[in-house]
């Protein structure tokens, strides 16, 4: 029997921040995956090696953890005053699936140089040295994202000093400003509230009480007080993702949370938006020691967080994340804010599994409702390797 020989795609491997993901010019796909539906979906799985049953992705680009699971499609901007439009798949492990309905933050970091090295980016908007402003439509939450890319000669400056907890080597710090942050058109708090009470199963929380902070900003995310649901927020990868129960726990909790957004309809939907929202869980300051070894101060942090992602802790923060972080610290009242020490700021430095990372964001009220002008974050990226991905031909999901 004769096999038809595989499909070669240009395709570019980068990191951004603490995340890695295939990167892909549009006009590059093939025609069917230039526009989104089920084949689209089909080939990028194939490429990331989606699904796998054994969870390693040892028959594709996938690192077999939500933030290597990534897929990433550019093209020059159809919107006034951008440069790019930039869309962003969270690939899921097991499932035959790809959540569409968010960003990744920490991809964003690595999108400026994509542009630039890809001619995306009108020559004429680009320094021969200095910093390059990119602008970014993120068409998944239909926002601007301003990446500041350094230049050398006319090139992406991709190696530095800038030193990023999560990520083992140095580069060249990319700063990143997501304008107003807020998710889609909603509200910053959904609920209208600063801090909700989640009705949950007794199993979950004893009382079948939780209190929670729902907030929209940079990606719809939940948080709670680690001592609510038993934990001190110094915890590390093994003791949450080697725990089925616990997962299966947060994932229950993240559903309720999703509901109470009004995300989703049913506790069932849940299941097929598995990026959004994020589940947390937060502390005031303590000393721990990070996943690398290195000892973490409580005088040097203003809160501890700890965030779930694609149903397992993170390693270190999603971006995203962080940008919800910043705002919620901002703001007083908010869980985050009683958490980091119940004081206006404008800034914020937080512990995570892998380290720290400081993160501003300045928040207004009017007319009694709360507004976010932007977020900023400091984050790097580089290429790891470029060419062409292969894969075998593929059929669409409905086929």
């Amino acid at each position: 029997m004769k096999f038809k020989p595989q499909l070669k795609i240009p395709a570019t491997y980068m990191r951004g921040g603490t995340s890695k993901g295939v990167f892909f010019c549009l006009k590059d796909l093939p025609e069917a995956a230039q526009s989104p539906g089920p084949y689209r979906d089909a080939l990028l799985l194939r490429v990331i090696g989606s699904p796998d049953p054994y969870a390693k992705h040892t028959d594709g680009m996938g690192g077999a953890t939500s933030s290597t699971s990534k897929t990433v499609i550019l093209s020059k901007s159809t919107k006034a005053d951008h440069d790019v439009d930039y869309l962003f798949g969270q690939v899921a492990i097991d499932k035959p699936f790809i959540d569409w309905s968010g960003n990744c933050g920490n991809l964003t970091a690595a999108v400026g140089a994509f542009a630039i090295t890809n001619g995306l980016v009108d020559k004429s908007r680009l320094p021969e040295n200095g910093i390059a402003v990119v602008r970014i439509w993120q068409a998944n939450i239909e926002k601007t994202i301003i990446a500041h890319i350094p230049m050398s000669d006319g090139e992406v400056q991709e190696t530095g000093e800038f030193e990023l907890d999560g990520v083992t080597f140095p580069a060249a710090e990319v700063k990143v400003e997501f304008m107003h942050p807020a998710d889609g058109e909603g509200a910053v708090f959904p609920t209208g509230n600063l801090v909700d009470e989640l009705d949950v199963p007794e199993a979950l929380v004893t009382g079948g009480k939780l209190k929670a902070t729902l907030i929209n900003a940079g990606i719809p995310t939940i948080f709670v007080n680690a001592a609510d649901i038993g934990y001190t927020g110094t915890e590390l990868q093994d003791d949450i993702n080697s725990d089925p129960q616990a997962l299966a726990r947060f994932e229950a909790l993240r559903a309720h949370g999703a509901l109470k957004m009004g995300l989703i309809s049913d506790l069932a939907q849940a299941a097929q938006r598995q990026h959004t929202p994020k589940i947390a869980f937060v502390a005031p300051p303590q000393d721990y020691t990070a996943s690398s070894g290195k000892p973490v101060k409580a005088q040097d942090i203003d809160v501890l967080v700890r965030a779930l992602s694609m149903g397992k802790l993170h390693h270190a923060m999603m971006g995203t994340a962080a940008v919800a972080i910043a705002v919620a610290a901002a703001i007083p009242g908010t869980l985050v804010n009683q958490a980091a020490g119940a004081i206006a700021r404008e800034s914020v430095t937080f512990g995570h599994p892998s380290g720290t990372l400081q993160v501003g964001a300045k928040a207004i009220q009017q007319q009694g409702q709360w507004q976010v002008e932007k977020a900023i974050m400091s984050r790097s990226a580089r290429i790891l390797m470029e060419g062409w991905v292969r894969i075998p031909p593929v059929e669409s999901l409905s086929d």
